[in-house]
């Protein structure tokens, strides 16, 4: 560990100049007594280090003392710079070797290149997390971590439908982050010869989790992203239980698309001429007729409900009901 710590203090140095040894001990999260002692050891194997006193003082490689990464260019470089670490890498554990990779690469850039650094990192910020999303307790994710990179199987307990524990044993196949949430691709294990389908569990709500001694072999012809990419495609379609006709007024046109996703264009597209205010119809799917009554709701003058009429009827009886609390 001390080698990865001295490592990670040298390129430091070398991607962002001179730094004191509080900076220091603050961003590799040791005290600084253990910062003087590495740049002590650092100083002891040739590296050329000089300090300089003062509050605005600190410690600096000697400008000869740098190795250039070639061959990016300049919208590679600010690419990459704009890479962060998102939430979770921080709750698989790994957030730490991204950030010193990252660092390496940094301090092997050329001086003309690691200078865009700061003013990316100022101007581009990504938050892959969901507005208030709750945070989810996931005490297992670290076992199936392991669990995959050794193919070993995994003795599960979830909790089903009806209420009922339910323990199985399973074979790992990948994780997937989605919108900050962590999902387990994984194929039931009824025997040691025979898998069932791949099936997907939600990890934050496993029970239990247990890394077994049984190993087993990945399937090589198993596309992840391919997998993820038709699994979430029949889920949607699941939600789409129930479908009203209405007419959306031209201004609200844009809302659409941040609402029920990108597929919605082709509905778009596929709409007969606007009537002579602009407005056009459209059939919209919902998980539930509560679902579209509350998604109606919420649209405002947006959007009117031409059918089924029960819609339209609930629709109108909520907001007479909103108009008589508040306009007394």
């Amino acid at each position: 560990m001390r080698a990865d710590r001295l490592l990670s203090l040298l390129m430091l140095l070398q991607s962002r100049g001179q730094m004191t040894a509080q900076a220091l001990a603050r961003e590799l999260e040791v005290s600084e007594r253990t910062i003087y002692r590495d740049i002590d050891a650092l100083s002891v194997a040739g590296i050329p280090l000089y300090g300089e006193p003062g509050p605005e003082g600190g410690y600096a490689l000697l400008n000869s003392y740098r190795t250039n990464l070639t061959g990016l260019t300049d919208g590679e470089v600010r690419a990459l710079f704009m890479l962060s670490i998102p939430a979770p890498l921080e709750e698989l554990g790994v957030s730490q070797e991204l950030r010193t990779a990252l660092l390496k690469l940094s301090a092997a850039l050329p001086d003309s290149h690691r200078r865009d650094e700061a003013r990316v990192r100022q101007r581009f910020h990504l938050d892959s997390a969901w507005w208030r999303q709750g945070e989810e307790q996931m005490p297992h994710l670290p076992a199936i971590h392991r669990a995959l990179w050794q193919d070993c199987q995994l003795d599960l307990v979830y909790r089903s439908p009806v209420g009922v524990p339910i323990r199985r044993t399973v074979a790992p196949y990948g994780l997937v982050a989605k919108a900050g949430v962590w999902y387990l691709v994984c194929a039931r294990q009824e025997t040691a010869a025979r898998a069932e389908a791949v099936r997907v569990h939600r990890v934050s709500d496993l029970l239990e989790v247990q890394m077994a001694e049984v190993t087993f072999d990945h399937p090589a012809d198993f596309d992840l992203a391919a997998f993820w990419q038709r699994w979430c495609a029949e889920y949607e379609s699941l939600l789409t239980g129930f479908t009203a006709t209405v007419r959306v007024a031209p201004e609200f046109l844009p809302e659409l698309p941040r609402r029920f996703g990108s597929q919605i264009h082709q509905k778009i597209a596929q709409a007969g001429a606007a009537d002579e205010a602009g407005w056009i119809t459209i059939d919209l799917s919902f998980k539930s007729f509560e679902d579209a009554r509350d998604h109606m709701l919420s649209f405002g003058r947006g959007v009117e409900v031409v059918a089924p009429l029960a819609l339209h009827r609930s629709v109108l009886d909520f907001a007479e009901q909103i108009v008589a609390l508040y306009g007394r």
